[in-house]
């Protein structure tokens, strides 16, 4: 494998705040022995990092890392990976992600770093230069950079660069799907795996604010916003994480920052312009943990206040006097399954379609109808960890796509066994499958319908798969008839 591979850089802090350069020409032979830095960030939260994944960062952090059967000219599918973390923490380079399974099946795989945070995400009218009319969006610029990078060198690692895959998990997911209507991006990726994350953007004005509330943290008057380029790194990273504390005041998505409506980048919602065709060309995979909202809504765990009552009552800010039939429908639903019906379990399940599967979902429904190659999945395998209260949570399904779910630090969130193994292999081949050549059937999981908004057929990846239609179809119906559905994406304004 390859560390640490440069593919773009920053130039220190005047480099704030500006789309990446390209690499200084060098000669001789550089070491790609050693991970390279990561995004500044806030320490990992206990138990959910590895203990031999880089921690050193740099502003300066844009390189990747390659995993490959062999340097030779056999044009292998190209998989390039987009880390999640709330578009304020994580790393391509965590263990979790190594693509040595992967690639052992007849693949290169590629993981990225990028600028997170304020660093990735901040933008203000006052932080533009004259040189460049994008507003904001270093995170997915930064991106496009590495795809970039890819078509350009990759077949030099024994890949295809007219077949890359782009695929990724929450924040990863959430950029791929916004990724699929910027211009810029287009034709730097031929397929899309979309793991938990519906497009995410926000207006220039929902921006403005936050750029001005993370200013006030630091003490920087509205006016003086161009010296946000003196402040040192650390206070930036403090700063953004205080963002992230208050950001469910903002309603919709708890993000500190998000990609950005600029005009140039994302010149719409990405969510309309997928409605329009703007995506037509790119077959898509996408789906979602069964409980995805389970690793959020933890601090529920055994309240006795938090019940039917309040459940809606916390949904009313959401989908308004409808919140109270929307949590009886999936009560009854919930009971017909056999589900727990806890205020907890509603809570989990409400926000679990309304943040990520209904926006999925009409996700798949617009981009059938130009593209035959859309498939869709619920991932239900449950996790031990902690007596099974998070049940089939959000990035539950990662380590199963990397065939990591062997080693023993992932195994006590994921749990072990032959069975575990199995599943694992499964989504190995499926996923792979997929990047050869857009359809993720194959022997492994069997015959894999593509998605269409009348049947809804929807793989189920768990200890008992298969094909179902329309799953969960109750508490879908509900959001239709009350009117609340949500559309492709979320947009905040």
């Amino acid at each position: 494998m390859f560390r640490g591979v440069a593919y773009a850089q920053v130039e220190g802090a005047e480099g704030r705040w500006r789309p990446a350069q390209p690499l200084s020409p060098w000669t001789g032979t550089r070491v790609a022995s050693s991970w390279g830095p990561i995004a500044p960030q806030t320490p990992p939260v206990p138990g959910f990092s590895f203990a031999h994944d880089p921690t050193e960062s740099d502003e300066d952090c844009l390189n990747l890392n390659i995993w490959t059967p062999g340097l030779d000219d056999g044009r292998r599918p190209v998989l390039v990976w987009l880390h999640g973390g709330g578009f304020t923490t994580g790393t391509g380079s965590s263990a979790l992600f190594a693509g040595d399974r992967l690639a052992a099946k007849g693949v290169v795989v590629v993981t990225i770093n990028y600028r997170l945070g304020a660093l990735g995400l901040l933008a203000h009218a006052d932080l533009e230069s004259e040189d460049d009319p994008g507003w904001g969006n270093w995170s997915l610029r930064d991106q496009i950079a590495a795809l970039r990078w890819v078509r350009e060198n990759i077949g030099g690692f024994g890949g295809d660069p007219g077949n890359v895959t782009l695929f990724g998990e929450s924040a990863g997911a959430m950029s791929i799907s916004n990724l699929l209507s910027a211009p810029d991006a287009f034709g730097l990726f031929h397929r899309a795996v979309i793991q938990s994350g519906p497009p995410a953007t926000a207006s220039p004005r929902w921006a403005t604010r936050r750029a001005e509330r993370l200013a006030g943290h630091l003490g920087i008057p509205i006016d003086a916003m161009a010296t946000l380029r003196d402040v040192p790194v650390e206070r930036l990273v403090e700063a953004t994480q205080r963002l992230a504390v208050e950001a469910p005041a903002d309603g919709g998505l708890p993000l500190a920052l998000l990609p950005v409506v600029d005009g140039v980048l994302l010149e719409r919602p990405p969510g309309e312009l997928i409605a329009e065709g703007a995506a037509a060309a790119v077959p898509i995979l996408l789906g979602t943990t069964r409980d995805e909202c389970a690793l959020f809504t933890t601090a529920d765990h055994g309240d006795p206040d938090v019940d039917e009552t309040r459940v809606a009552r916390r949904l009313a800010g959401l989908v308004g006097s409808a919140g109270a039939d929307v949590v009886d429908a999936y009560r009854m639903a919930r009971i017909a399954r056999g589900e727990p019906v806890t205020g907890r379990d509603l809570w989990t399940a409400v926000t679990t379609d309304y943040v990520f599967r209904l926006p999925l979902m009409a996700l798949a429904a617009a981009h059938a109808k130009y593209q035959p190659k859309t498939y869709s999945y619920i991932f239900t395998w449950e996790s031990p960890f902690l007596s099974g209260m998070f049940g089939s949570c959000h990035g539950l399904e990662i380590p199963f796509v990397f065939g990591t779910v062997g080693d023993t630090g992932v195994q006590v969130f994921t749990g072990a066994g032959p069975q575990a193994e199995a599943l694992s292999e499964k989504m190995q081949h499926a996923w792979i499958a997929f990047a050869r050549d857009g359809d993720p059937s194959c022997d492994a999981v069997g015959s894999w319908p593509a998605y269409d908004p009348v049947r809804r057929p929807t793989m189920i990846l768990g200890p008992e798969g298969g094909v179902e239609d329309d799953p969960r179809r109750s508490e879908r119906v509900i959001w239709e008839e009350t009117g609340t559905a949500p559309m492709v994406g979320h947009h905040h304004d």
